[in-house]
């Protein structure tokens, strides 16, 4: 049966083509940076000053942190680009750590796609915490620590519940790999049930989000109300102000291409199941709210940390690469709009003539 992977023995890569690839990547990383990045927007800085000492019972993790440090907005930023810096450098060391250029390449890509652009333009947000937690949980279970790999994967649900849909998938997948299943479902328990009992919970205690309102009043930035309605509306509610049909309509081409490439690659089987699931779940996060780009950013992200993890210590074939090109050609056409009116940076140094008249 046709696999994903070469099975000849990874060759040694050159120092010539080694330089190359560093190049590429370095390049990449200052592409992305320039397309994308910002400042924090209000909206996150008002989600990290939600803690669990002022009765809020989900995505507090950050919030809870950072409260002895008051309500700055220069906490708040520091604290955003402190977990940028650290993605970035773990990024950079999966990078040069990696034994074979398919590996090193499948970064770049995701680099130069527009999800690269939009990792800088996230800062602040929790989606970056959340997959530095599954580094670390990752890096945990090399080590051979898996309870410390599990309770780190139980923090990431504290920080955001679309956990659940996004990192905890991708660590089952490895579990599953790693494991046998009795033991793997052991480990995926306890940040599985604990992420499902805070979703039973209500969002906030009665009076906390007032309470919190009160508090960045004075802050020095202008704080989103809109953020904290979160806390105070149902799941129904939320629903009712926006299309799931839409959302889905957005996630499942994207869906559709970066699975139907993987089964490409692997050829349909029940052993390519667990990963495609890991790949997808995030078309789930329809129904948790409308932030369509997003959701579209972490399908993609997805996509590229599980098929790294596969790919292992061998190299693609040559025909697999070029079908795996071809992928990410279609993804480069995926519309990726800003948060805040924000829009990516163009590489031009001026505007074309067209967008002025």
């Amino acid at each position: 049966m046709t696999t994903l992977l070469e099975r000849a023995p990874v060759p040694v890569a050159g120092k010539t083509p080694r330089r190359r690839v560093t190049a590429l990547f370095a390049i990449a990383v200052l592409v992305a940076g320039y397309t994308g990045f910002r400042l924090p927007g209000d909206w996150a800085a008002t989600l990290q000053a939600v803690s669990l000492a002022d009765g809020f019972h989900r995505r507090f993790l950050v919030g809870t942190l950072l409260k002895p440090f008051g309500h700055d907005y220069l906490v708040f930023a520091v604290a955003s680009f402190a977990v940028l810096g650290a993605l970035l450098a773990a990024v950079t060391v999966v990078f040069f750590r990696s034994r074979t250029e398919s590996r090193r390449l499948l970064i770049v890509a995701w680099l130069l796609l527009p999800t690269g652009g939009y990792l800088f333009h996230e800062v602040g947000y929790f989606d970056q915490v959340l997959y530095l937690l599954l580094f670390g949980a990752l890096w945990a279970l090399h080590r051979g620590r898996p309870v410390l790999a599990s309770a780190v994967m139980a923090l990431s649900v504290t920080g955001h519940e679309i956990a659940l849909l996004t990192v905890l998938p991708v660590f089952g997948f490895v579990l599953l790999r790693r494991f046998p299943f009795r033991r793997a479902c052991a480990l995926l328990t306890p940040p599985t049930v604990l992420g499902l009992g805070l979703l039973a919970l209500p969002p906030s205690a009665p009076g906390a989000v007032e309470k919190l309102r009160q508090a960045l009043a004075g802050a020095n930035f202008a704080y989103r109300a809109d953020a904290l309605n979160l806390f105070g509306r149902t799941q129904a509610e939320s629903w009712r102000m926006y299309s799931i049909t839409d959302v889905l309509l957005y996630l499942v081409p994207i869906a559709l291409v970066v699975a139907g490439g993987f089964l490409f690659l692997h050829r349909p089987s029940l052993a390519a199941a667990v990963p495609v699931a890991a790949i997808t779940a995030p078309v789930l996060l329809a129904f948790g709210g409308w932030d369509d780009a997003r959701w579209g950013f972490l399908l993609v992200t997805n996509f590229v940390v599980v098929l790294w993890l596969w790919l292992g210590d061998r190299e693609l074939t040559v025909s697999r690469i070029g079908v795996l090109t071809a992928l990410f050609l279609v993804l480069t056409h995926v519309p990726m709009p800003y948060f805040d009116g924000y829009a990516p940076r163009g590489l031009t140094l001026v505007t074309p003539v067209e967008d002025l008249r």
